[in-house]
């Protein structure tokens, strides 16, 4: 039995953790001891551990009680990807994985019958070769199986696999084609995944681009806008799917909100027409851009309906694109985002050929 598999992606924020979530559940159902873990930590507090605990990526804390997994089958990454790490690294010369990768080898290789290391990649190919943890070096330092999941928009989305089985060889196992447009899935699982299976590239699953899983909390786009939340500091965790922007005539705008779901809107702060009309929509969140301050009926209504008031000091411009940069760019942190992914790698994967390769189905099974 393979001991390791390795996710991964060509490209970052491919939805490698949503896979890990429904691959892992699999797993754990068929009774397989399971670890996880991401020897190069990507999403942490700070660089280095404190009063020598483990090291551990927010995406390892959140799958492992996600899965309810214990403490000690979280693996500890072996180095933390901050930019200030990145520059000694660089400066020093230092390109490899260090002593803890040697450990870390040795322990997968030990572990026991039916236990499975389940190991996420970094985001990319490359991502991680400045401390010795690239995907392809993981892959064959560890002598791990990989699975690699990646979006699909078309033909020309072939060359980043390619790319990628051209360094990892036979340790590449199959894909997952993700973040495809719904209408498509059908097609792609009739005509694309046997031509990729006919180029040495084995597709398990192809899934639909979700709205859910590309949204954003009220409270990452207030952190990443700097923006002065004026009402209902409680609601953060609203999930903002879709992006309005409040520009045109109250009837129009009126209108074009009612076909809209789960959205965040921006608007001008003297737009109080516009304002008032988004509150009664599917507004997750209004964000208010320009000078001057809101109506007092304005936040007493938006306190009634609970919907968070952002005030922002950028321009509608600036502010739409960092809110359409934050879209399909979080982590997977929600427990509404986590039971959704399960249940759409159920609906639209089949490892049993990967359990095969694994080890954990009999041959012919």
């Amino acid at each position: 039995m393979a001991h390791t598999l390795l996710v991964g992606s060509c490209e970052p924020f491919s939805g490698k953790s949503a896979v890990v979530l429904g691959l892992g559940r699999q797993l754990l159902r068929m009774g397989v001891e399971l670890r996880f873990g991401k020897p190069l930590a990507t999403t942490v507090a700070g660089e280095e551990p404190l009063n020598g605990q483990p090291l551990l990526d927010a995406d390892v804390r959140f799958i492992g009680a996600t899965l309810g997994l214990a403490a000690d089958r979280l693996i500890a990454s072996l180095h933390a990807n901050g930019e200030d790490a990145a520059e000694r690294r660089m400066l020093a010369g230092e390109l490899h994985p260090g002593a803890g990768f040697a450990a870390l080898r040795e322990r997968l290789a030990m572990g026991p019958p039916g236990e499975l290391a389940l190991l996420e990649a970094a985001g990319s190919l490359h991502e991680g070769l400045l401390y010795g943890l690239s995907l392809p070096q993981l892959a064959h330092g560890l002598e791990a199986l990989v699975l690699l999941v990646h979006p699909w928009t078309d033909a020309r989305s072939l060359d980043a696999l390619l790319a990628a089985r051209a360094a990892l060889g036979e340790r590449l196992v199959g894909v997952v084609l993700n973040a495809v447009i719904p209408d498509e899935v059908t097609a792609l699982r009739r005509d694309v995944a046997p031509a990729l299976t006919a180029l040495g590239l084995p597709v398990y699953g192809v899934m639909p681009r979700s709205p859910l899983l590309r949204s954003v909390t009220v409270e990452e786009l207030a952190r990443r806008l700097q923006a002065q939340v004026l009402c209902c500091q409680d609601r953060l965790d609203l999930l903002v799917e879709t992006l309005s922007i409040g520009a045109m005539n109250v009837n129009s705008a009126m209108e074009f909100f009612r076909r809209r779901r789960n959205m965040a809107v921006v608007t001008g702060a003297d737009r109080t027409d516009i304002q008032l009309a988004a509150l009664e929509a599917s507004t997750q969140c209004l964000i208010l851009t320009g000078v001057g301050d809101p109506l007092p009926q304005l936040v007493t209504r938006a306190e009634e309906l609970e919907v968070p008031l952002l005030k922002v000091e950028h321009d509608t411009l600036t502010t739409v694109e960092a809110i359409e940069q934050a879209f399909g760019h979080v982590g997977l942190h929600e427990a509404v985002k986590a039971t959704y992914a399960v249940r759409l790698v159920q609906e639209n994967c089949d490892f049993t050929d990967l359990f095969r390769r694994l080890g954990l189905v009999a041959a012919g099974a």
